[in-house]
């Protein structure tokens, strides 16, 4: 029941006072597990003006095995899987990294950075990450494309 407490607690602290372009909500209120992440896509970024839907599914086991965190909007990153599970390489997330002391908050945090700053050099689509590395404008141009096609709320 330690979990429950701690994912409770985490839970009201991020609606209390959310970081910045981060809201956060239970998929289902019956399910603390499973929540629902709304992510701004950060100024200056090919993201900017998008609003992404970002799955977070907590383990039972959590604060003790890490979040799994992937995207439910389609969106053109290294970072992330170009497919229907959006699923994102983030290293904190890792098993072998993951401490307990981590927060949901600065997972979070974290994500939304990566949006800014992507790391091409730890990526899980490797064409996007070369591409990100070597022909940055057209990089910036899809993903500035993407965004507007699944990330804009009309």
């Amino acid at each position: 029941m330690g979990s429950q407490r701690r994912i409770a607690k985490e839970l009201t602290e991020l609606n209390a006072a959310p970081p910045e372009g981060i809201s956060v909500e239970l998929a289902d209120e019956a399910n603390l597990y499973q929540w629902k992440v709304f992510m701004d896509g950060p100024e200056g970024s090919p993201y900017q003006g998008g609003k992404f839907l970002v799955n977070l599914a907590l383990p039972t086991e959590y604060p003790f095995k890490p979040p799994t965190v992937s995207f439910g909007t389609k969106i053109y990153h290294p970072n992330v899987t170009n497919d229907d599970k959006g699923s994102m390489c983030l290293g904190m997330l890792r098993a072998d990294e993951w401490k307990p002391s981590s927060k949901i908050a600065a997972v979070l945090e974290f994500a939304r950075q990566l949006l800014l700053e992507p790391m091409p050099d730890d990526a899980i689509e490797g064409r996007i990450a070369d591409q990100y590395k070597n022909d940055r404008k057209r990089y910036d141009e899809i993903a500035r494309e993407w965004t507007r096609k699944y990330a804009t709320s009309n």
